[in-house]
């Protein structure tokens, strides 16, 4: 790992410890020549697989795409990078347990809708406006009445 400061090679580790929800490793580390202190962290590549795109093409998994459409999706949202990073894990998780080699594109879309709709609403709306191309306020009406619903089912348990 190279040292931020003085683009030295060699650090050590001065401190390890897993993230919140167990799905990284956060290292302290101290550069050998300069002595600086950084943060790296170490997360395990869940997904090799290929996706099959709705027009038929396929190309690799790309996590930076995934996170790039939900960031989107979030913009002027309240939440924290840890938070971020879970739901990115969760979702890869859930993609990883439908998959062999192949996953199609819509079903990635509706596993993103599925962790978006429990972590923060708008997010969820409008990413599944784009997603699912809405054309008129009635379709906006009938995701609001379906989270409402879903909403006043949890309060009655």
């Amino acid at each position: 790992m190279h040292c931020p400061v003085c683009n030295h090679e060699e650090s050590k580790v001065v401190d390890s410890r897993l993230t919140a929800d167990g799905t990284a490793i956060r290292r302290r580390r101290e550069c050998d020549e300069c002595g600086y202190r950084f943060s790296t962290v170490e997360e395990v590549e869940l997904l090799d697989v290929t996706v099959v795109k709705r027009d038929g093409h396929r190309e690799m998994y790309s996590r930076e795409k995934l996170s790039a459409g939900i960031r989107k999706a979030l913009e002027k949202r309240p939440f924290t990078q840890e938070a971020f990073r879970s739901l990115i894990n969760q979702i890869e998780s859930d993609i990883a347990k439908k998959a062999s080699n192949e996953v199609t594109a819509p079903e990635i879309g509706e596993v993103i809708m599925e962790r978006l709709r429990s972590f923060d609403k708008v997010a969820y709306i409008r990413f599944a406006s784009v997603y699912r191309s809405f054309e008129d306020v009635k379709t906006f009406q009938r995701i609001l009445d379906d989270l409402k619903t879903k909403k006043q089912g949890k309060h009655k348990k």
